[in-house]
């Protein structure tokens, strides 16, 4: 017999969960940004992708992420509190994961090591 309301506390869950690692982790995107510290990921050149960055391109990117930081109207502090924000979105997310998984495989890990 199936029991379905543990199968909807489960589901439940796994949807909560999922939604906050990825607000948190989203939400510390968009601050990292707003502090001025645009992550720039220079793309992995693979043999059959369809579009190729060239370097020249990518320094153009980083140029437009340097005059996007210049412009910003936030004070020194604020882009600092977004800062310190972002590092925090990104700890949740984190701290989240490793929950999750410690629920999955925590009492195992303690039988096995002791």
């Amino acid at each position: 017999m199936i029991d379905w309301l543990a199968f909807l506390v489960v589901l439940v869950s796994a949807l909560a969960g999922a939604g906050v690692v990825v607000s948190a982790y989203a939400l510390g995107i968009r601050l990292l940004t707003i502090s001025g510290r645009t992550p720039i990921v220079t793309p992995a050149t693979f043999t059959d992708a369809i579009t190729v960055v060239t370097p020249a391109e990518i320094r153009q990117a980083e140029k437009r992420a340097a005059k996007a930081a210049r412009k910003s109207p936030l004070s020194e502090g604020q882009k600092r509190a977004a800062l310190i924000g972002a590092w925090a979105c990104f700890v949740v997310s984190a701290v989240a994961v490793v929950v999750g998984i410690y629920l999955i495989v925590g009492e195992h890990l303690f039988t096995l090591f002791g």
